[in-house]
């Protein structure tokens, strides 16, 4: 199946094709208005195709060769509309011949011609094949050419189920009718004779029989006897259909002259007609649908006065009458359905009354009334009659349940459209991605970013590259591509004030040319991302996220600068592809931006650790940030994005002499793994800054976004898992990422004591070595555990030390 999403416009949405949305759609689309006509059938005309009128025939065909004729128009048959949202803003999912489109449309004003539902009864054995309601047995008979064989039975409360049996007599099927009331209407008492229709008063149904399909009809009340039969034709009275005038909020109200509910008001620019309001009858539709369609055109500012709609030439409509049967008394013993979908029956009603589920919602969801495909359009009066009945209410106290979107049931793929792998999620690639591709690199994808994996100059597997490239960086100098980083641009009077509430260390004082390694904490106390910020002036700082926290680090800010802080005087904007950036990394990289840059002064004077300035270089701003995630002497170099491929050649074609070359994220993540850097998959939203072994940078005396649930007591438990490091024992064997940790005496069973987060081969001890979460941290260095790999059922030795293997002085960094 195909899916997809089109968005649209429109003065007015008409939701209905029978005679009310007909008429609206028509009146509408000669005033000259934008019109969508939305009808859930195949064909046009609603409850007009199930009547065997050649006046209304002829009606209903003649509006639809008009309505096609005219350009302003769109008629969407197959298309149910699904929901109301935001004001005039609706869904409708229209059936196509290889899957479904779903139209997103606002419009300007919305007419609901959605019709009415009828409404079963209730008695035992109500489910039986055969059991149909009267309007569908009327549909099979006019619209399909399909006929009980002989007799039929038609069991009523109302008026509307005349027309039923009326038609079934007239096509030689002998009917008899089980009415409800006492005194049904004179006209229906002699039509029905005229057509050899018995007619039995005070009388409603008691069992049905049968086996696999119906057979006999037992009836009780003033006639109790048994009739053989075909098909039971049954009608309890009908529901206007008030879902979608009631998504935005308004709630029915309870109408006793229909026994119903009918919609409890609406917003500006909404308007019902016809049944979908209570009006039952054909001519009244019409008006009805003229009327609004009226009301919706002056309101969209249309001036042309629409012709007056041709009326069917029809008799007058007869009065809906309807009597209401009490509820409770039909609840006799045997299964008497209520809910068809999910069998609900008129026990399961009040075995709810005992135990104390009264409320509508609670009855819902006690005994799924109402919770299968159809959302109780059938039984939920019934089943809300019964209950109020049993609790001495009314109707309108006893109240509906909320109606909410879909109106009927909806597939994922409808709502996701074309939205599906890379059309859901887009792969993003850096400004350097073609310049990759073209020179030998090997691409792996890191969330939504298609990343340099590894570059063939150092080998043609990740296993053998990233080593090669890793003893480049640590004896020469290496150029990465690092322009996935989140960059955010933070300005304003209020920036250093808003960056110290939002870092757990203080951001207030840094100096102008300054950058800081800062970690920011949820509300919960718990690690949201680190990263570095740069005061670029006064009023400007330059701040980095992570990768995979970049678009939830800015809507963080957004959050609490919109939400929080409202009093700050503070911008943010992402920069994250505006601008890319490359890590120059190596004891040679101060040699290579000098090469580079010659007329910058890179010295340790002129740029120190943690240094930033900007350059004039090329005709634009290059960033040179002193930063190192790879504890070697390292800068960034960040710059505009369409400049970022000129640059990096520029220094790999400058720097050439030193044998510079590009390395990948294998080798990167790596690198930070030697010297103990925390990155993603130790940054989970699971950690705290004590777990990660960072909690002494946060400050003591300013307030920061997280600094008193960090403080909770089970976020400073002796036993939390911690951050260590792991050196394997058995060189012989392989160290996994994600092992099970264990202390050396525990059973191997079980979540265990910690589990790896990260593994490389460290080229600098020649080892296996790790980082992970173990339960007590660093109290256990130099203590002996096991790693369990159970799905390879795998087990190793390690040994917990410091998580910095190399450099522990720094020494490196500030060369």
């Amino acid at each position: 199946a195909r899916y997809d999403v089109q968005y649209g416009f429109c003065d007015v949405l008409v939701v209905g094709s029978g005679p009310a949305g007909l008429t609206a759609a028509l009146t509408a689309g000669r005033a000259g208005a934008q019109v969508v006509l939305a009808e859930q059938d195949a064909e046009f005309g609603g409850s007009l195709l199930s009547d065997n009128s050649e006046v209304l025939e002829r009606w209903r065909t003649d509006a639809l060769a008009e309505l096609r004729g005219l350009a302003n128009v769109q008629l969407l048959p197959r298309a149910t509309v699904q929901g109301l949202y935001d004001g005039t803003q609706m869904t409708v999912a229209q059936h196509m011949e290889n899957g479904m489109l779903l139209h997103v449309i606002r419009s300007r004003t919305i007419i609901v011609a959605a019709g009415a539902t009828e409404r079963p009864l209730v008695f035992a054995n109500n489910d039986r094949p055969g059991v149909m309601l009267a309007s569908a047995v009327k549909t099979y008979l006019h619209r399909f050419a399909l006929a009980p064989v002989s007799r039929a039975v038609v069991a009523t409360n109302n008026d509307s189920a005349y027309q039923t049996a009326f038609a079934l007599a007239e096509a030689g099927v002998a009917v008899t009718v089980a009415e409800a009331r006492s005194v049904p209407s004179g006209d229906l008492l002699a039509q029905a004779a005229a057509l050899g229709i018995a007619i039995f008063p005070n009388t409603g149904i008691a069992d049905t029989l049968g086996d696999k399909q119906l057979r006999q009809v037992k009836l009780q009340g003033r006639h109790s006897v048994a009739i053989d039969c075909d098909v039971l034709a049954m009608s309890g009275g009908w529901s206007p259909n008030v879902h979608l005038t009631s998504h935005g909020g308004i709630r029915p109200r309870y109408d006793e002259t229909i026994a119903a509910f009918v919609p409890g008001g609406f917003a500006e620019g909404h308007f019902a007609a016809g049944a979908a309001l209570g009006h039952f009858g054909l001519l009244a539709a019409v008006r009805d649908g003229e009327e609004v369609a009226r009301k919706a055109i002056s309101l969209c500012g249309i001036s042309k006065s629409p012709a007056a709609m041709d009326t069917p030439a029809v008799r007058e409509d007869r009065p809906y009458k309807i009597g209401v049967a009490t509820p409770a008394e039909l609840a006799k013993p045997g299964k008497a359905f209520l809910d068809f979908q999910h069998d609900v029956t008129a026990k399961d009603i009040t075995l709810a009354h005992q135990e104390g589920f009264h409320s509508v919602e609670h009855l819902k969801r006690y005994t799924t009334l109402g919770m299968a495909t159809d959302q109780g359009k059938t039984s939920s009066l019934n089943a809300i009659a019964m209950m109020a009945d049993l609790r001495g209410l009314g109707m309108e106290a006893a109240g509906t349940t909320t109606f909410r979107p879909p109106y009927t049931p909806l597939t994922v793929g409808a709502l996701a459209g074309r939205s599906v792998g890379k059309h859901f999620r887009a792969v993003r690639r850096s400004p350097l991605h073609d310049w990759n591709a073209a020179n030998g690199c090997t691409f792996i994808e890191a969330g939504p970013w298609m990343r340099a994996w590894y570059y063939d100059w150092a080998g043609n597997t990740p296993e053998t590259a990233y080593i090669k490239e890793m003893e480049l960086v640590r004896k020469g100098v290496g150029i990465a591509d690092v322009s996935t980083l989140g960059k955010i641009d933070v300005q304003g009077p209020d920036a250093a004030e808003f960056l110290n509430r939002v870092y757990v260390n203080g951001f207030a004082k840094l100096p102008v040319g300054k950058a800081r390694y800062g970690v920011m904490l949820n509300d919960d106390g718990v690690v949201l991302d680190d990263g570095t910020t740069s005061r670029i002036s006064n009023t400007q700082f330059y701040m980095t996220t992570t990768t995979a926290q970049a678009g939830e680090g800015m809507s963080w800010l957004e959050y609490l600068l919109q939400c929080h802080w409202t009093d700050l005087n503070v911008h943010v904007a992402s920069l994250t592809d505006e601008w890319g950036g490359m890590a120059v990394s190596g004891p040679d990289s101060r040699k290579a931006l000098e090469l580079a840059f010659p007329d910058a002064d890179v010295s340790n004077e002129g740029l120190p650790y943690m240094g930033v300035k900007d350059i004039a270089f090329g005709g634009t701003t290059v960033r040179l940030l002193r930063l190192s995630f790879s504890g070697e002497l390292a800068y960034e170099v960040h710059c505009p994005a369409n400049f970022v491929t000129p640059l990096w050649e520029h220094i790999l074609r400058a720097a050439a002499p030193l044998g510079i070359k590009p390395y990948g994220l294998e080798a990167l993540a790596s690198l930070r793994i030697e010297k103990g850097h925390v990155a993603g998959l130790e940054l989970d939203h699971r950690n705290t800054l004590d777990d990660l072994g960072l909690g002494k940078m946060a400050a003591k005396e300013k307030p920061f976004i997280g600094k008193e649930l960090r403080l909770r007591e089970a976020y400073q438990a002796p036993e939390r898992w911690s951050l260590v490091g792991l050196e394997l024992l058995e060189p012989e064997k392989k160290l996994r990422g994600a092992s099970i940790l264990f202390a050396a005496t525990d059973e191997i069973k079980g979540h265990g004591r910690g589990y790896i987060t990260s593994v490389t081969w460290s080229t600098e001890l020649n080892k296996f070595i790790a980082l992970g979460l173990y339960q007590g941290g660093l109290k256990h260095e130099g203590e002996e555990i096991i790693a369990a790999f159970p799905l390879k059922d795998e087990q190793v030795r390690l040994k917990i030390v410091s998580p910095h293997f190399i450099d522990k002085e720094g020494a490196r960094l500030h060369a």
